[in-house]
């Protein structure tokens, strides 16, 4: 190995986490293969949360590859282009990869074969652009973060800069077991990945940048320090420990402090970018090509050549696993996201996104039905284990009991759903269901309560109204009747009203030896 550039070792450590078996050799022996073009192509318009961006073509267009399909209109709304040419077929909503989420809207582009493509512009002298330019181009490149998060890139850009950025960390840690997207990224395009920190680097006027890996990557090390060597980029070095890549872990391990729960990385002036996202940066600013593309694991063994690929957006699954050639088994699942941290799916006919980094065909050798669920002995180990410091039999207990006051006091929002608590249960509970549950119903508990909270207001409201309604109305009712209980006016009873005031005035004049006016004019 060359040696090492300039190396940060970590500050401290994060509390918790487990070592497990990394199973990534059997895919490391190939390189990153090139997609063949397959039938059709389903985008997704909606990455993570956002809001999906609005379309600007129309059913029947003819696009060619690279061509904006849908522009981003908000904030959190990412660009989608066309990652070949064709013919788009279908507009509406389709289902995803992610499992539990609706059908979320998707272009069905109908594949020519043809491949013909915009002619795009490069920049020589990308480096000397500046940070705005550089954001902008990140932003129409259509870039989210394509570790899993699906965040926009350039509204992380722009989050950090209003704090002011003072390190960068460019996340290379990839602790889940299978997925090795990254290392194969780092080992065949490690100086297009540093180039690719440089411009996030600029773009949020970071003072410092570090790429963090484990120090078992040995297939991305070497290429990774010969890149660095001319850059003033330092290497972390972390302990091959899950979740080491998790954010908030990651941060505490190269700087020793640790995210207070509700904050976000850019409230320490911290910003994190995953391998891939500044590979598709340095593609975008570069090179002017947008985001269509990303690499993706395809490993277990019912696969006969597990692979990384470069896999166009709005690859179906099925036809992925095809290229692979897949051994059917009587219980056949798959795995979109990794074996700790991903999700199973339910129609292989779904399309992958951006977020996209693994896909898991399972066998009951490698994943065994798990034993039948048993009561919690109390024994402590989830707590050991857990990198957010979360009482994880307590929240099972609130969970199930249904408490959702409980598990906001207990930090259920605060949990990562890393699995490290599952793994480690002699009980054999299923805790990541439990929480992503019992989120679900939190989060429903929570709209119905601010609910209530919004009638109960409106519903005070309405009776103090009431209530000086009704005050206003006696208040006018008893002024009537003291008008209508009155006497009529008479004009004669009011002079003898005046007659009577001016009378005794003269009397008390008198009394008091006081003379008037006209005693005055008497006397003369």
């Amino acid at each position: 190995m060359s040696e090492l550039p300039k190396t940060r070792h970590s500050a401290a450590s994060f509390h918790g986490g487990i070592y497990l078996p990394p199973r990534k050799g059997k895919v490391l022996r190939h390189r990153i293969m090139p997609q063949p073009l397959p039938p059709s192509l389903t985008i997704p318009l909606q990455q993570g949360q956002g809001t999906p961006p609005t379309v600007v073509v129309e059913v029947g267009t003819r696009v060619l590859k690279y061509q904006l399909l849908a522009q981003a209109t908000e904030e959190n709304s990412v660009c989608a282009h066309a990652p070949t040419s064709g013919v788009v077929a279908a507009i509406g909503d389709c289902p995803v990869a992610e499992h539990g989420h609706p059908p979320r809207p998707c272009i069905q582009l109908r594949v020519d074969h043809q491949d013909e493509a915009l002619e795009l512009t490069a920049n020589s002298d990308y480096l000397n652009l500046d940070d705005h330019e550089m954001r902008r181009l990140i932003e129409s490149a259509g870039i989210c973060g394509m570790g899993g998060a699906g965040f926009p890139s350039a509204q992380k850009l722009k989050a950090g800069l209003a704090q002011g950025v003072s390190l960068l960390i460019i996340n290379a840690a990839e602790c889940d077991p299978y997925i090795c997207a990254d290392e194969a990224l780092l080992r065949e395009h490690a100086r297009e990945v540093v180039q690719g920190a440089e411009i996030l680097r600029r773009a949020s006027r970071a003072t410092d940048c570090v790429i963090a890996i484990e120090k078992n990557k040995s297939a991305a090390l070497q290429p990774l320090c010969e890149a660095l060597s001319s850059s003033d980029i330092e290497l972390a070095l972390l302990e091959p420990r899950y979740p080491s890549g998790g954010e908030r872990q990651l941060i505490q391990a190269l700087n020793g402090r640790e995210l207070a729960r509700g904050s976000y990385p850019h409230d320490q002036g911290v910003l994190v970018f995953n391998v891939a996202t500044a590979h598709a940066s340095y593609k975008a600013v570069a090179l002017g090509i947008p985001c269509v593309s990303r690499v993706c694991t395809l490993t277990g063994a019912p696969l006969i050549t597990p692979k990384n690929f470069d896999v166009l957006i709005g690859t179906p699954v099925s036809f992925l696993l095809n290229l692979c050639g897949l051994e059917p088994l009587p219980t056949q699942e798959f795995i979109v996201g990794g074996a700790m941290m991903g999700r199973l799916l339910s129609d292989t006919s779904v399309a992958l996104d951006k977020t996209s980094n693994c896909l898991i065909a399972t066998s009951d050798e490698e994943f065994a039905l798990p034993d039948s669920e048993l009561p919690c002995i109390r024994c402590g180990r989830c707590a050991e284990v857990c990198p957010a410091k979360l009482q994880p039999q307590q929240l099972y207990g609130a969970v199930r009991a249904e408490r959702m006051d409980l598990t906001s006091e207990f930090g259920l929002d605060a949990c990562i759903e890393c699995g490290a608590c599952a793994y480690v249960c002699p009980s054999s509970i299923p805790l990541v269901q439990y929480f992503r549950a019992g989120k679900s119903a939190s989060r429903s508990w929570q709209r119905q309560r601010n609910s209530a909270q919004r009638w109960q207001v409106r519903f005070t409201s309405h009776r103090r109204r009431l209530q000086l309604q009704r005050r206003a109305r006696a208040a006018n009712k008893a002024a009537k009747q003291r008008v209508d209980s009155a006497p009529p006016f008479s004009r004669a009873q009011a002079r003898e009203e005046i007659a009577a005031a001016v009378a005794r005035v003269k009397a008390r004049r008198e009394q008091l030896g006081v003379s008037t006016d006209d005693d005055a004019e008497e006397r003369s």
